[in-house]
């Protein structure tokens, strides 16, 4: 329990934190690894993704090696408190989950290809649970910006399922929802794990791969 609540229920939104008016400061606008800006501008045509899957250290990190990846950032998406904290989204009483941004140049890489690196770097099959790390805020989660991304995700899901079913492992408890406001987190978690290369990181590789064959 944390703070009289369990961890894996979602706060009423008439109950959680007030959060304040002005957005979280990025300082360090370059990106460490991939030498872009973090926060825009982007080029155009670019376009962005949003995954939910555990601890956003280990997530934003499995984007770099991607061509066609623009640049990545981590930060709060799908709750109700405006410009939350860290400390905040720890406490449960925000509703935010840790996701990681990833902007991409759709003419390199597609946004398939992302899903891929989704699906088999998590646990899909747990919802607010990676390893040890257990609360909302490690919800397995897809932020779709347009109909064309929840086709998409969706038919992924769908393809994603029968290659687990096929292996033997368990239902798929991620969600797709819209994308709503993406809060930049503070400066010491963007490329974290880039500062700090023996750092924490609960991703791997699954077990069961993704095949784009079919996308």
């Amino acid at each position: 329990m944390l703070f009289g609540r369990d961890k894996q229920t979602m706060p009423d939104p008439a109950d959680v934190l007030p959060g304040r008016p002005d957005a979280m400061p990025v300082t360090h606008l370059e990106h460490l690894v991939l030498g872009t800006p973090i926060a825009g501008p982007y080029p155009e045509g670019t376009k962005t993704a949003v995954f939910g899957m555990g601890c956003f250290w280990g997530a934003e990190k499995f984007y770099w090696p991607l061509d066609g990846v623009f640049t990545t950032a981590v930060g709060y998406a799908g709750g109700f408190t405006p410009n939350p904290t860290y400390e905040e989204v720890c406490s449960g009483r925000t509703g935010h989950n840790e996701v990681a941004l990833v902007v991409y140049d759709p003419e390199v890489v597609s946004y398939d290809e992302l899903l891929k690196v989704f699906w088999e770097v998590h646990d899909p099959t747990q919802f607010m649970r990676q390893g040890n790390d257990v609360g909302t805020q490690y919800r397995s989660e897809i932020y779709v910006s347009d109909d064309e991304q929840r086709a998409a995700a969706e038919a992924s899901l769908e393809r994603y399922q029968a290659s687990l079913n096929g292996a033997g492992f368990g239902e798929i408890a991620t969600t797709i929802v819209d994308a709503g406001t993406f809060y930049f987190a503070e400066d010491y978690h963007q490329q974290y794990l880039a500062r700090n290369p023996g750092g924490y990181c609960n991703h791997g590789v699954c077990q069961v791969a993704y095949d784009t064959a079919d996308a």
